[in-house]
């Protein structure tokens, strides 16, 4: 029979080898598999983005002292990365530690950020100015010794009227005009008259002293002239300005000294107001400017003068008895 004064002794046992220790795994957990995403993703990035980005970002977090660049990161990050020759700074991050300097003033040593232009200096600008009042200098010349050959030849001075001459912005321009009465060429021919070839030995034997390349051109009037085979006013302009090409070769130009050939039908008439006179009619020669100091060109000296053979004693018959004055077109 139990004392019922006896007290009852209650045995607790703890077991050491059991139970799920709650939840505290769990978080290690997911911070180790939050570490691992950050990881990969990063991995991501730095795959994603280009050599010049990877240095704005380590740039970014290195000390002021050892930084290389001021600009962000750049692409996919955010940031800005500064390129190879511009001056561009982040716009969405700042260096660690970083001072704002006013620009450097002129004068003071300190490099600009661009690169400078190069200035024209004094003697530059005097050398190019010599240069051209030395081209205006030939130019005159060369209309005045054109003026003077024509009327030394008296049977030639009839051609005076066909001769014009003029500065343009283009350079010097020598034309040959058809007067009323006396064309350079025969209707709707290329073929040039005797006293065409005359004139343009004339013009030859001033050209030849200068250096300048040249620029030939064919015009025409505006009356229509189609032919069966679809020749028109274009051809025929083409065909004489290429004429005026081959009689100047002929007569001793050199041939480097051709720069363009070109046939402009009645586009350019000389006569606006007129476009139906027969001085529309014409070959134009135009000294280019500028082209005088090119390396390599040579101004003759007066002992190297080119004189056109027939001007000379084999054009004094053909003086003496000139033929009849072609009629106009």
């Amino acid at each position: 029979m139990v004392d019922p004064l006896q007290p009852i002794i209650v045995k607790k046992v703890i077991k050491k080898d059991g139970g799920h220790h709650g939840g505290a795994w769990k978080i290690a957990y997911a911070d180790f598999v939050t570490a691992m995403m950050a990881f990969f993703l990063l991995l991501w990035l730095l795959n994603s983005v280009t050599q010049e980005q990877l240095e704005g970002v380590a740039d970014h977090f290195a000390p002021a002292s050892a930084s290389l660049q001021s600009s962000g990161s750049g692409g996919v990050l955010g940031g800005k990365v500064m390129s190879e020759e511009g001056a561009m700074t982040a716009t969405t991050s700042r260096a660690s530690v970083s001072m704002d300097l006013p620009p450097p003033r002129a004068g003071s040593g300190g490099e600009s950020s661009s690169e400078a232009e190069p200035e024209t200096t004094p003697a530059d600008a005097g050398a190019e100015e010599v240069m051209k009042r030395k081209e205006e200098e030939q130019f005159k010349k060369a209309e005045e010794e054109l003026k003077k050959a024509i009327n030394k030849i008296p049977s030639l001075r009839q051609l005076k009227n066909s001769l014009v001459i003029d500065s343009t912005p283009e350079g010097l321009r020598i034309q040959l005009v058809d007067q009323k009465g006396l064309a350079m060429f025969p209707s709707g021919s290329s073929k040039m008259f005797l006293h065409t070839k005359k004139l343009l030995e004339l013009v030859t034997r001033v050209i030849s002293t200068m250096p300048q390349d040249l620029a030939i051109s064919g015009h025409t009037d505006s009356v229509k002239f189609v032919s069966n085979s679809g020749y028109s006013n274009w051809e025929l302009s083409a065909d004489r300005a290429n004429a005026s090409r081959r009689q100047l070769l002929h007569n001793g130009v050199p041939y480097e000294r051709i720069s363009r050939v070109v046939g402009k039908a009645d586009t350019e008439p000389l006569l606006k107001n007129d476009p139906k006179n027969q001085k529309n009619r014409r070959i134009s020669i135009i000294l280019l400017r500028g082209t005088g100091h090119k390396q390599g060109a040579k101004q003759p000296s007066a002992e190297e003068k080119w004189t056109p053979p027939s001007v000379l004693e084999p054009t004094r018959n053909y003086l003496a008895n000139p033929p009849a004055a072609p009629k106009a077109e």
